[in-house]
């Protein structure tokens, strides 16, 4: 493609005369530059491309963009203000601007993205409508679906984009997708032209990243802010929020969104009220009410914070894109599992072994109130805080398990370059607070496999074992590598150990013996 096409409003392609300059690549890693590829200098939190223009140029880069004066380079160069929006707005245009052509939903929050995106995406389908879905776990494009990563964040612009590409090409017409707070503060989602953004809540998480509750908060808003400015569209969809009104973010998101505006929630107030009629292991039945309508819903997903998520995707779907309320029953009833969200394992062991994703305090909370109601025996929670992250939450975290849990196995989730050890003391000191007593309420196994291996083995009949914080994740990372890793797989190890019956390997980690 030329350069006037990717960077149509640059002056300096004019002026340099590079305007039919052809390039056959993008990249944002120096690595992976071929020749007559365009390189894109990002600043990272590690590292900064721009320290690698150099290496760009030997391996044969026909032209570079980044945000420093022209480094003197031997091929073109163009300064941009931002890098990452740059990226964004140059992969949308390699890839014909596909948002263009797709109505975009955009799910953001701390809790609850990826089942309500799923829900949405199911609930489109039921209404006989081509949709695609671009998750934390993964995208579905019409009849693939693939893998978008380790660890859950919102795959890069470049990912993203060639993704929007491939459901215009398969006669897509909707696209839903998971929108982080590092993907909207990255620019990772740039060009992607939503019409509806939805958030599900935004409590404690990314401080590490963001440096404060307001900052997080306002990445999240960009979704909102950003919705009056997406470009023009054939479907002329009409913009909205959908936001929920009970959460601590409804007034900041409501008055940053200038389209139109639909709240939901658990409380009277609300446009879309839902109301919980049963909780079980079963799933949950509830009502739906609004100024015209009061109807009963149920869904298969286990724990009464559900609720939240379902209403959203009912208000999204039924409210702002005006679908019916049959297929929207249909869809909230056809989502039954959730990969690595109160996901159940059972080998024929005599107690009850969940998988789930919680992994920030509110969440930690909200499965362990779940899981509190589906036994009347033993709670025993797994989990770990990750390193080079929020530390604040490791306390927190330690402290809401030793208020709910009989039994909290403190162990590693993703230390990085951290000490294992400060992290688990600083989460054992959360326990003590609480009153919690080392070797008897709370113990320290630092290898997550052992970890597992104890739980089950203390776990009698009835009891409840959860092991929470990495869901649906497919590696751990200690120092600065990634070692394959999957709860499911490895607490399936554990209870087929258990149960001496034949079950796969427990996945080895480098705290392993």
């Amino acid at each position: 493609m030329r350069l006037k096409h990717l960077l149509p409003d640059s002056k300096a392609v004019q002026d340099g005369g590079w305007a039919d300059l052809e390039v056959t690549a993008l990249t944002a890693d120096s690595r992976f530059v071929e020749p007559g590829a365009l390189f894109i200098a990002l600043r990272g939190t590690t590292q900064d491309g721009h320290q690698f223009l150099g290496d760009a140029v030997r391996r044969g880069a026909a032209c570079a963009v980044g945000e420093v004066p022209d480094p003197g380079l031997d091929i073109p160069y163009i300064q941009v203000s931002d890098s990452r929006h740059a990226l964004a707005q140059i992969a949308a245009a390699w890839n014909g601007f596909p948002a263009r052509s797709l109505v975009m939903i955009g799910v953001t929050g701390t809790d609850g993205k990826t089942t309500t995106c799923n829900l949405i995406h199911r609930i489109l389908l039921e209404a006989g409508i081509r949709a695609g879905m671009i998750t934390s776990v993964n995208a579905v494009l019409g009849d693939q679906s693939r893998d978008t990563g380790f660890h859950v964040t919102t795959p890069d612009s470049l990912e993203v984009q060639s993704y929007l590409a491939e459901m215009v090409s398969a006669g897509l017409t909707h696209c839903v997708l998971e929108a982080t707070s590092h993907g909207l503060a990255q620019q990772r989602v740039g060009a992607c032209e939503f019409d509806i953004g939805v958030v599900t809540n935004i409590t404690h998480e990314h401080l590490d990243y963001h440096g404060s509750y307001e900052a997080y908060r306002e990445a999240k808003g960009l979704l909102f802010s950003g919705l009056s400015h997406s470009a023009p569209k054939s479907s002329q969809i009409e913009r909205a929020s959908v936001l929920n009104y009970y959460d601590s973010s409804y007034a900041y998101l409501q008055g940053i969104s200038d389209v139109r505006q639909f709240s939901y929630g658990v409380k009277p107030g609300a446009d879309l009220v839902g109301r919980l009629k049963e909780s079980s292991a079963e799933g949950i039945r509830f009502s739906v009410r609004s100024e015209d309508y009061e109807l009963e819903l149920q869904s298969p997903l286990i724990g009464e914070y559900n609720i939240s998520n379902c209403l959203a995707a009912f208000t999204t779907t039924v409210e702002a894109l005006a679908l019916d309320h049959q297929s929207a029953a249909r869809g909230i009833e056809g989502v039954s599992s959730i990969p690595g969200r109160m996901e159940r394992i059972d080998l024929g062991q005599a107690f009850t072994a969940i998988v789930d994703f919680a992994h920030t305090p509110n969440a930690l909370l909200r499965a362990l109130e779940t899981a509190r109601t589906l036994t009347d025996g033993k709670l025993i929670a797994v989990f770990g805080s990750a390193g080079l992250r929020d530390r604040a939450k490791r306390r927190m975290m330690a402290e809401i398990s030793a208020r709910l849990a009989d039994v909290s196995v403190l162990t590693a989730e993703d230390p990085r370059t951290e000490s294992l050890e400060g992290i688990l003391e600083e989460m054992a000191e959360g326990v003590r607070s609480e009153g919690g007593v080392e070797g008897s309420s709370f113990l320290r196994v630092p290898d997550r496999g052992e970890a597992l291996r104890v739980a089950v083995r203390m776990a009698a009949p009835g009891d409840l074992v959860i092991t929470c914080g990495k869901g649906h994740e497919q590696s751990m990372c200690f120092g600065e590598v990634e070692h394959p890793w999957d709860d499911r797989t490895a607490l399936r190890a554990a209870l087929s150990e258990l149960l001496n019956i034949e079950g796969p390997s427990m996945p080895r980690l480098p705290t392993s013996t």
